[in-house]
């Protein structure tokens, strides 16, 4: 035995030998590998009814795994649904579905999905909210049994309640010493006002003021058929997971509307100006710098999203090429658009070392200013783009769950189903003129709100030497404390 054990180990050794010596010889490490050839797109099809319940249905058959992913999303989310005395509302009644049903105590429940190796999650954001899970075919049926005990026989237990409560109190104290989180505060805040469901933040008082009675109204109210779609992706026959789904969801009644997302009308713009948020002794600062964006369905989303990626959409977009690649200021900057029925912001920003936030700030108004026409978009870097976003669509329908999020997706923002199919004709179409015209249109050169957290006594001297635009003080929930000067 040791000597065919010596024998395989000379053998392996050999083997490995020859393998190191052909790599030598075939790889040239003085030329960057070219790429391989693009990902082939393969758009799914899926079936769409109405249940007897009145949700709508979608089925995705995909058979090369026995997995399901399944969903039930619901249209509005707390911007819709919440008042500002009471944010927080819709996040606690979403997690006490989790907490026990009039069958099984909140142990019982966590049990039950253990032994079917999957879990259930239940979210509610700020526009949309959904209860999911992903399960093999075979446990398919019985975990949907657990989801429609939960959703609608929900015993919210008072203690649960206290318990998320008291939790959620303690991230909120916890998040008042972070930067990040610090930023994202005021960046809301003075972006869209305090009458603006995007202005209003969660607190302690909105958070106390939230008794269980509040809770159980939610959920009957919010949780409606009328108002969802249920999507189903993965190794399941159409006909046979609608008669599973119509039995299991049975109890659920008809009722309920899509919300109209009637959103008040945005405060007056400022001029550019620079609010700083004094955290004493950091290492470095955080920016948050934008204004508010166009809603998802606006015509100029395919050209916002090649100048977004030019900007600061992927590694090699120019802001984080300048800032962190070149300059050394920062792990790394980006940007986005909040995209969805609301005006979301457009943003940009990341952390900077404290030494460097007004040489930093210099360069993302650089940066800004550039991409709006001060410095022409190369034809490498529009291609570049396009390609980027063009080569990331296959991976949208790899998997069960990604293939359900993006049906979801089509829904939620009521586009339609053959909008992959014409997504590449679509970003192809996208020419240098229409990157620099939604660059001027949607970043608002004139009216930035630009948000730093950072160490006061050490970065506002350089700031306020840039000349950029006045500061304005403020403390961590974004009050003013001192106006622009």
């Amino acid at each position: 035995m040791k000597f065919r054990a010596r024998l395989t180990i000379a053998a392996t050794m050999l083997a490995l030998a020859g393998f190191a010596a052909l790599a030598q010889q075939s790889l040239d490490r003085s030329k960057i590998p070219t790429p391989g050839k693009a990902p082939e797109l393969r758009v799914p099809v899926w079936n769409r009814q109405i249940l007897t319940n009145g949700a709508e249905l979608i089925v995705s058959e995909k058979h090369d795994l026995p997995l399901v992913s399944f969903r039930i999303t619901i249209q509005g989310g707390a911007s819709q649904v919440e008042s500002a005395a009471r944010r927080g509302l819709a996040s606690l009644a979403a997690s006490m579905m989790s907490e026990g049903t009039r069958t099984r105590d909140g142990e019982a429940l966590s049990n039950a999905l253990q032994l079917l190796g999957t879990s259930i999650n239940v979210n509610i954001g700020s526009e949309n909210g959904s209860l999911s899970f992903q399960s093999t075919t075979s446990k398919f049926p019985q975990t949907l049994d657990i989801l429609a005990d939960m959703l609608v026989n929900p015993a919210f237990p008072a203690d649960a309640l206290e318990r998320l409560r008291a939790q959620r109190l303690v991230t909120l104290t916890q998040g008042r010493d972070q930067p990040a989180t610090i930023a994202s505060r005021v960046f809301g805040k003075i972006l869209y006002g305090d009458a603006h469901p995007f202005g209003q933040n969660v607190t302690e008082e909105s958070l106390k003021a939230i008794n269980r009675g509040e809770v159980m109204a939610f959920h009957k109210a919010y949780f409606q058929p009328g108002r969802a779609l249920i999507t189903v992706v993965g190794d399941v026959n159409y006909a046979s997971v609608r008669a599973t789904i119509e039995k299991s969801l049975a109890s659920w009644s008809r009722g309920g509307e899509k919300p109209p997302f009637n959103y008040p009308a945005l405060p007056q713009s400022h001029p550019m100006t620079i609010f700083l948020v004094d955290k004493p002794g950091a290492a470095q600062s955080t920016f948050a710098i934008g204004n508010p964006g166009p809603p998802r369905n606006t015509p100029d989303y395919d050209a916002l999203q090649v100048m977004n990626t030019i900007l600061g959409g992927m590694f090699q977009s120019r802001l984080n090429a300048n800032i962190r690649e070149e300059k050394g200021y920062s792990y790394g900057v980006s940007s986005s658009f909040g995209f969805g029925k609301g005006p979301g912001a457009f943003r940009t920003g990341g952390d900077i070392v404290s030494a460097k936030s007004d040489a930093a700030l210099v360069e993302f108004m650089k940066e800004l200013r550039g991409i709006g026409g001060a410095r022409p978009v190369s034809d490498e870097e529009l291609q570049t783009a396009k390609d980027s976003l063009i080569q990331r669509l296959p991976g949208t329908f790899e998997s069960v769950q990604s293939v359900n999020n993006a049906i979801v997706s089509l829904w939620t923002q009521g586009l339609p189903d053959s909008y992959y199919r014409q997504y590449v004709a679509r970003i192809s179409a996208v020419k240098k003129e229409d990157v620099v015209r939604v660059a001027k249109q949607y970043i608002d050169m004139e009216h930035l709100t630009i948000v730093i957290v950072g160490d006061r006594a050490s970065i506002e001297a350089p700031i306020r030497a840039t000349g950029i635009a006045p500061i304005t003080l403020t403390d961590i929930e974004g009050k003013v404390l001192q106006a622009g000067q």
